[in-house]
């Protein structure tokens, strides 16, 4: 039995005429940027978000940089986030010029861990850039007593969370802007690369919009150097159909999450993902990522079987023996997983020159070296969820 990563064949089946319909009313408009469909997407995204304003743009990479930029974050100033996260997180800080200062995770949720956060504010840290990852969202109150203590900016990467929620209120409505991916294959996804920047203030959603169209005020008047970020409208038509089935994926997504960690309880050799108990507290299973832990016993088992993984070129070392066998194992017998992420970002060769050494945020560096993310999607059948769940425990106990 064959069990994707994820799969978009039995959405695009349920929506696929009403997909075709909108791209081909679309095409036949004529209105490729900008236009009805594109405000109608803004407006609709922003009734879920809880938010009065949301500028669409090209990318959750091009978001980040947008919601930076207009909070006048650039050269000299420092923003606080995490390692555990995908690159685009600290390289649009630094695409603004700012310095990302990284803090170590929590382990248990793998979310920015907070309690080691306030240790490291400086006199050059101007935000804090929290990452709901993988669906699981920060505590925001939390954040936002910290951000207020010390004067910061919050800026809220919610790339992963379409759908999350932190204590009722979805995540990207707590900051100063929350910045979204609609990536194919995010919880909501477009037909190819489109983001948006979320707030609560009209001055910024203002300055947001110029600088996403080279920093025109008005056409042909540029008060700034911005950059092409428009959100199209083929990719806005496509999402005006997926968003009103949101809620259901996300709630689809959940009870997956729990079918696994019902029936994958008490695993040797597995750690499952952390969930909160409290309704409040919405996770959006973005992705659904265990930790695969090294113990002896497997480790003998298994030794002869894979090639050790080799140092990359950083020096940091990505070896865990019992998770490449596992991953190769699962895949022969027709599941797909995925490590997310490998190196973390700290130890990427592009920021060697910021200093940090293996060893930095031990944290960190452990779970890159767990993580394991298993098959999850909101049509995932239960066959093929048992047989992901069989084959694991035949594999893991053997």
């Amino acid at each position: 039995m064959q069990v994707p990563p994820f799969s978009l064949s039995k959405q695009l089946s349920d929506l696929g005429n009403d997909l075709d319909a909108a791209a081909l009313r679309v095409l036949r408009s004529g209105q490729y940027i900008g236009g009805q469909e594109v405000k109608d997407f803004e407006e609709s995204f922003a009734a879920n978000v809880g938010v009065p304003y949301v500028v669409g743009c090209n990318s959750g990479t091009d978001a980040l940089i947008l919601g930076l930029r207009a909070l006048e974050i650039g050269v000299g100033d420092e923003v606080i986030t995490c390692s555990f996260s995908f690159f685009a997180t600290a390289e649009a800080i630094s695409a603004v010029g700012a310095k990302p200062v990284f803090v170590e995770v929590d382990p248990s949720t793998f979310l920015i861990d907070l309690d080691q956060l306030e240790d490291a504010i400086t006199k050059n840290t101007k935000a804090i850039l929290p990452v709901h990852l993988f669906g699981y969202p920060v505590n925001m109150e939390r954040i936002l007593c910290i951000a207020e203590k010390y004067g910061l900016k919050v800026i809220e990467d919610c790339a992963q969370a379409s759908g999350a929620k932190w204590s009722g209120r979805d995540v990207g409505s707590w900051g100063d802007v929350g910045c979204f991916s609609f990536f194919p294959t995010k919880n909501l996804g477009a037909a190819g690369d489109a983001g948006a920047v979320v707030t609560k203030d009209g001055d910024l959603a203002k300055k947001i919009r110029e600088l996403a169209v080279h920093g025109m005020s008005r056409r042909y008047v540029h008060t700034d150097l911005g950059y092409n970020s428009r959100l199209d409208a083929l990719q806005a038509a496509i999402l005006n159909i997926k968003l009103p089935h949101l809620s259901n994926w996300v709630a689809n997504r959940a009870l997956v999450a729990e079918r696994y960690i019902e029936l994958l309880k008490n695993l040797p050799g597995l750690e499952l993902p952390h969930i909160d108990f409290d309704k409040s507290i919405q996770h959006g299973w973005n992705q659904f990522v265990v930790k695969v832990i090294d113990f002896p016993e497997k480790e003998y088992l298994v030794a002869e079987t894979i090639q050790p993984e080799s140092h990359d070129s950083s020096g940091y070392l990505l070896r865990n023996s019992v998770r490449s066998w596992l991953q190769e194992n699962l895949k022969k017998q027709g599941i797909n997983t995925i490590i997310y992420y490998p190196i973390p970002i700290h130890l990427q060769p592009a920021y060697k020159n910021l200093g940090y050494q293996v060893g930095s945020l031990p944290v960190t560096e452990s779970i890159c070296s767990q993580v394991l993310s298993l098959p999850i999607f909101p049509e995932i059948s239960l066959e093929q969820q048992k047989h992901v769940v069989k084959t694991l425990r035949e594999l893991m106990t053997q």
